[in-house]
């Protein structure tokens, strides 16, 4: 299957390539929002949430797809996961209010995972969106002034300020009022440093991304 349309500077254009792309997107994206739930023990007494693995490729996809095909196509794919993210907390919240079987025997264990606070719940969107915001934005900021080179510092420039105004928007969202303010700042750094980290770590996919969008297709 071939998607495409008429190609403009503010109109994205879907081939096969982009349209696998847009689904690693969603993927890491959703899988960060429901597995990412696990937390594991991590250096000097501290913690991870498993979503370390998926989350940084988010906002590296976007940076792969903006690298090749522009901005207007990684604005799209943001777009596409808050829509995305939204109509799946519509599914979740029904599903939730459904009552449960006698036969069904994991209500609890299921209201614990997928029953989501609305204010997590709204901070993950707010988060989400202006984060991945920041980091196309500041991607294409250093595009123009570096001249289209050195992706691989443009990217983990740009993961740095998104991770960042994610982590601290999250966060702040969560739990003001819950934990002192300096407690909050305690945990926005790690998980901050540690997604940035391994953002670092998946550059090296980056370029292998880049060689595949821009491989002709056979």
């Amino acid at each position: 299957m071939n998607i495409a349309s008429t190609s403009s500077p503010d109109r994205p254009v879907f081939d096969r390539k982009l349209v696998f792309a847009l689904m690693l997107y969603l993927t890491a994206l959703f899988a960060s929002n429901t597995v990412g739930i696990k937390i594991m023990p991590f250096i000097f007494g501290t913690h991870l949430s498993t979503a370390i693995f998926a989350f940084p490729l988010v906002f590296l996809m976007t940076d792969v797809v903006g690298e090749v095909y522009g901005k207007a196509h990684a604005r799209a794919f943001v777009r596409m996961g808050f829509y995305s993210m939204i109509v799946f907390l519509i599914f979740n919240a029904l599903s939730n209010l459904m009552p449960a079987s006698a036969e069904f025997r994991m209500p609890e264990a299921y209201n614990q995972i997928f029953s989501l606070s609305l204010r997590f719940t709204f901070a993950s969107l707010v988060a989400f969106i202006i984060g991945e915001y920041q980091d196309v934005f500041s991607f294409f900021f250093l595009k123009a002034k570096l001249g289209g080179r050195y992706f691989w510092l443009r990217s983990n420039l740009s993961n740095l300020w998104g991770q960042l105004i994610d982590s601290a928007i999250w966060y702040s969202i969560a739990f003001i009022g819950v934990y002192p303010f300096k407690v909050i700042v305690l945990m926005i750094i790690p998980w901050w440093l540690f997604k940035f980290g391994m953002g670092v770590v998946y550059t090296p996919l980056s370029y292998v991304g880049i060689w595949l969008l821009r491989r002709p297709e056979r």
